[in-house]
């Protein structure tokens, strides 16, 4: 008979192999945490907007990127505006604020989309690439700072590899001040809205974010916003490592295969929108237990169903060394 010091011994690394296996499904399926915001971005933009003289006249409006004629929806007819010697810098309303790249920042934007982009999309950002072959790359005139502040904020471009289907967000090349140039410069050759979108969270209603979400953003980013394959190699990228001003862009610029909603949603619904996405997607509660990264019912079970059968085959092994 086997003596219980041996039967300890047989059993010690069954054992082991049982906690490593659920911590490590812990580990791989537990939702991440979004990075803080970066404290730059307040501190660029309210030394703009703060010196701003709201007594301009003579004003015409830059033109939308994208066609939206209802107010407070991401173009410049706003309840607020905010002008600077002629020039639109902010605008917006108490649910979006909407504010311009610092024009000073153009020179060293250049300099940094001649390294970087220009290779792509040209030295005139005009999609001619340097070596004359047009339309190879889009054209990036008229889109407005939110589209291009996203796409480098978002580690987006400068792409890792260009013939890609669809870029990847990662680990942003340049920082929030580079872009911030960059998109200054590109913005000054052809003005258009929307510009940058601020979005203050802590007073979104959440609920009716949710509501929102479930209708306009589900479908494609999944009801946990885990995001989802769709065809021909794209997909909807996760929203748990977003930030609130890139959310904003995303739904006022419609990037790659996601539409865009301008006139549909206005700066209530967005900024609601918004809210709940960085409060519950990116933080979600799990009140009935472990979410697993809310994966959903199916790979829970399965997770679930391994992890009781490394434990039956334990109560057998020691049933069976026992006989």
């Amino acid at each position: 008979m086997m003596t219980r010091p041996s039967l300890l011994r047989r059993l010690v690394l069954p054992g082991i192999v049982l906690v490593v296996t659920i911590l490590s499904a812990l580990v791989v399926f537990a939702g991440g945490s979004s990075p803080k915001s970066s404290s730059a971005s307040s501190v660029l933009i309210s030394s703009n907007v703060a010196t701003a003289n709201r007594q301009q006249q003579n004003y015409v409006a830059p033109p939308a990127a994208y066609q939206t004629g209802a107010p407070n929806s991401g173009a410049a007819n706003s309840s607020k505006r905010v002008f600077v010697n002629g020039h639109l810098v902010a605008y917006g309303n108490k649910y979006i604020k909407y504010v311009a790249p610092p024009a000073a920042l153009k020179s060293f934007g250049e300099a940094l989309y001649m390294q970087n982009c220009a290779s792509c999309h040209g030295v005139e950002a005009n999609g001619v690439a340097a070596n004359g072959s047009p339309d190879n790359y889009p054209n990036l005139r008229g889109l407005g700072a939110a589209t291009i502040d996203f796409w480098i904020e978002t580690g987006r471009m400068p792409a890792a590899d260009p013939t890609s289907v669809q870029a990847p967000s990662r680990i942003a090349k340049l920082t929030h001040g580079q872009a911030i140039a960059i998109t200054s410069w590109v913005n000054s050759l052809a003005p258009a809205t929307p510009f940058i979108p601020i979005v203050n969270t802590k007073t979104s209603n959440v609920s009716n974010g949710f509501s929102l979400f479930a209708l306009n953003c589900a479908a494609c980013h999944t009801i946990t916003g885990g995001g989802d394959e769709l065809a021909k190699g794209t997909y909807a990228p996760t929203l748990r490592l977003v930030q609130p001003t890139q959310i904003a862009e995303a739904i006022r610029t419609g990037p790659g295969n996601m539409p865009r909603f301008t006139g549909n949603l206005s700066d209530k619904q967005v900024h609601d929108i918004v809210g709940y996405v960085s409060n519950y997607v990116e933080h979600p509660r799990n009140v009935g237990g472990i979410g697993f990264g809310g994966l959903g019912p199916v790979a829970e079970g399965f997770i679930t169903l391994g992890v009781a059968a490394v434990f039956l085959l334990l109560i057998a092994f020691w049933i069976g060394e026992r006989t």
